[in-house]
């Protein structure tokens, strides 16, 4: 027995009679060139002294665990959950299980859960990337394991990504919201420069009405921290009293603090103050006036992304390496 007092594959080995690299091909499956009766007699040693195998130190010696990273920016709001069940079940089906880290959009933590997850031997990795994550993504290409993006598409030609239309869908939902009646525009949203999705999200909107010729004003909000009065005094003194104004407010989960800070504002809407944001579709569908948003197709761009890792783990190259999903946009009371 170990030092500790369990049983060891050491004391497996000499009850059944067999090499300690004997025991250890059994558990990890590898039986095909052992005999039925060497097999039996493992399994059964193993349910009499009730063995368990230490997990970390079988990782270290096996070639594939059937484990796979995922890395989330911030697990509590309801994409991230869709994500994380699209992978989760992809996952299951193929024969692998997932390891969760809520990294909380630092780089360090980030870079934290990738360090564990690679001593527990994951196979491959799936990310929704800080702009910090390039000296870590190194860290994972060293120990030759793959990785896919998602949500936030990281422009390295070798990269493995999967993200959602978030320029196009909102360059053509403001495009029509203009065509609606809407002159005047305002954006409430974190800093974009964070993550490509917010700078995408932010580009479509700025471009668009550039494009047409209007102009617009933006309020730059703290991630988690929004001030309420703040935010009603910037939409009170920049709405136009003769032209329709619309709100925007590209992060989702900014949308419902956004849209209680302008409940004073609420008999306006849609005809003088319009609002639009992203995802959040059940909070949406339930608040009053229901709010329009852009919605990304979450749990299917989880199953893609587990489907291209799993598909780079087993090397049998069947999947684009870079694939985009089409948002779609619910019209709803809060715009005309």
């Amino acid at each position: 027995m170990g030092r500790d007092g369990k049983i060891t594959i050491k004391d497996i080995a000499e009850m059944a009679g067999v090499s300690k690299t004997t025991v250890s091909f059994f558990l990890n499956g590898k039986i095909d060139k052992m005999s039925p009766e060497t097999r039996t007699k493992i399994q059964e040693i193993i349910q009499e002294t009730n063995y368990r195998p230490n997990i970390a130190a079988r990782t270290l010696n096996q070639k594939k665990t059937n484990l796979i990273g995922v890395i989330i920016g911030d697990i509590t709001n309801t994409f991230s959950n869709k994500i994380v069940k699209g992978i989760e079940d992809t996952a299951r089906k193929r024969g692998y299980q997932t390891l969760i880290g809520n990294s909380a959009y630092d780089p360090e933590m980030e870079s934290s859960y990738v360090s564990r997850m690679l001593t527990l031997g994951a196979d491959g990795f799936i990310i929704q990337p800080t702009t910090g994550f390039h000296e870590t993504s190194q860290i994972i290409l060293g120990e030759r394991k793959p990785f896919v993006y998602f949500d936030s598409k990281v422009y390295e030609d070798d990269a493995y990504w999967v993200k959602t239309d978030n320029y196009t869908a909102t360059y053509h939902a403001i495009e029509k919201l203009i065509q609606k009646g809407y002159k005047n525009f305002l954006m409430i949203g974190a800093d974009p420069s964070r993550l490509s999705t917010r700078i995408e999200r932010s580009s479509g909107f700025t471009d668009c009405i550039t494009g047409n010729g209007l102009q617009f004003k933006n309020l730059e909000i703290r991630d988690g921290a929004i001030d309420k009065e703040e935010v009603e005094k910037f939409v009170r003194e920049n709405m136009d009293t003769e032209q329709p104004t619309l709100v925007y407010v590209p992060n989702c989960w900014a949308l419902p603090e956004v849209y209680r800070a302008l409940q004073p504002l609420k008999d306006n809407i849609p005809e003088k103050l319009g609002i639009i944001g992203f995802d959040n579709v059940e909070w949406a569908e339930f608040s009053y006036p229901k709010i329009s948003t852009i919605v990304q197709p979450a749990y299917e761009e989880g199953q893609k992304a587990a489907e291209i890792l799993i598909d780079q783990i087993e090397e049998t190259n069947e999947e684009k390496i870079h694939q985009t999903l089409k948002c779609s946009v619910n019209w709803s009371e809060s715009t005309l």
